[in-house]
């Protein structure tokens, strides 16, 4: 595969939310969309200049810290329509789009708040899932097994 850019990378920030009845918010993903279409998948988007650069810097010239969160939080209320608490990051991937563009994706878990699910353009279904129920969706490889790595840590 010929990549024109080796240190440029599209940054995606996914969210695996929990609520109180030990059930994780997945999404299907719209068959338009050009990495994973129709597969089952957490909220999240990808990282924008936008999401920093109308902001004052935060320590002089020395550029924007917190982006990654200012971004998951846009990303959960744009996809999905609710509010999440403390994000707390679980692991990277790295992968290759078919059109060529090279992706790290940060993941995350969060509880649920508030807000009722609305689903953007990006998703054409919802569900409140047990881990049990996870399993029977065809959700894009890897989500389960990070389902089950915040089911641990939950229990914890």
């Amino acid at each position: 595969m010929d990549i024109k850019d080796k240190e440029l990378h599209r940054i995606a920030i996914t969210c695996i939310i929990h609520n109180d009845e030990g059930k994780y918010l997945v999404t299907k993903r719209s068959p338009t969309k050009k990495a994973h279409p129709n597969k089952w998948t957490v909220p999240g988007g990808g990282l924008t200049v936008d999401d920093y650069i109308n902001r004052p810097q935060t320590h002089g010239d020395a550029g924007w810290y917190g982006s990654v969160e200012e971004a998951l939080l846009r990303e959960v209320k744009e996809e999905v329509g609710v509010e999440i608490g403390k994000a707390t990051y679980l692991l990277d991937l790295t992968f290759i789009r078919p059109d060529g563009i090279p992706v790290l994706v940060l993941s995350y878990f969060a509880p649920y708040v508030s807000g009722e699910v609305t689903l953007d353009a990006d998703a054409v279904e919802y569900r409140w899932v047990s881990l049990a129920e996870a399993k029977d969706l065809d959700l894009i490889s890897g989500i389960y097994e990070e389902l089950e790595e915040v089911e641990t840590l939950l229990k914890k």
